[in-house]
């Protein structure tokens, strides 16, 4: 398939291109500066580009199958990059015609009612008072994704690490996964690429954990 991953020289979005090259797709990455990505590959194509300028992307939707957005900052201080920069690219793949893409959230913006007691104190009174201008913006962006036509599906991982892939995780699609506490970038990652074709995933929200 021909992807196009926003974010690609972060966490998540440089072991997505690291998963889709793995697997024979061809990878379009866009980056703001090019220079901190270097990985190279006959099947990837990295251009330069912001999502809060959709006139810098637009022009790569053409002929994409699928879409990762992995884009993020610090979380920590006022944001819109979540809402307004997937907004533009919602409505960039509306006017190429491109029908499916993942988007990166965060577990930890909704109280899962089948966490433990404890995880379920320290989510509310740690991780969302030290990261809520994130979740806020996040929140955001959910609604308007899920407002959308397209087949959407809102990752929702918990703590991350840089472990290797395993491929071995639990998900649940709609639905709250007990002991969702940790996962590596690079198996989010996994999981994107190898279910862009799955239909239970469709305009779905999932979490994942080990």
């Amino acid at each position: 398939m021909n992807l196009l991953i926003f974010g690609a020289n972060g966490g998540i979005g440089k072991n997505t291109v690291e998963v889709a090259l793995a697997a024979g797709h061809r990878v379009t990455a866009l980056v703001r500066n090019s220079a901190n990505l270097t990985i190279t590959h006959p099947n990837l194509q990295v251009v330069k580009g912001d999502i809060l300028r959709p006139e810098t992307f637009e022009q790569h939707l053409e002929n994409k199958d699928a879409v990762v957005s992995a884009i993020g900052n610090n979380m920590k201080g006022p944001t819109t990059l979540y809402s307004e920069g997937n907004n533009n690219l919602l409505n960039a793949m509306k006017k190429a015609d491109v029908q499916r893409a993942f988007f990166i959230s965060a577990s930890a913006i909704e109280i899962s009612p089948v966490q433990p007691f404890f995880i379920r104190l320290l989510t509310k009174y740690v991780v969302q008072k030290l990261f809520g201008n994130g979740y806020a913006d996040q929140r955001i962006m959910e609604t308007l994704i899920k407002e959308s036509d397209i087949n959407f599906t809102i990752m929702r991982p918990p703590r991350l690490t840089n472990k290797p892939v395993t491929g071995k995780y639990r998900f649940a699609a709609n639905s709250f996964l007990k002991n969702c506490l940790s996962i590596s970038r690079a198996d989010v990652a996994h999981f994107m690429i190898n279910h862009i074709n799955d239909a239970q995933t469709f305009r779905s929200i999932v979490e994942i954990s080990y």
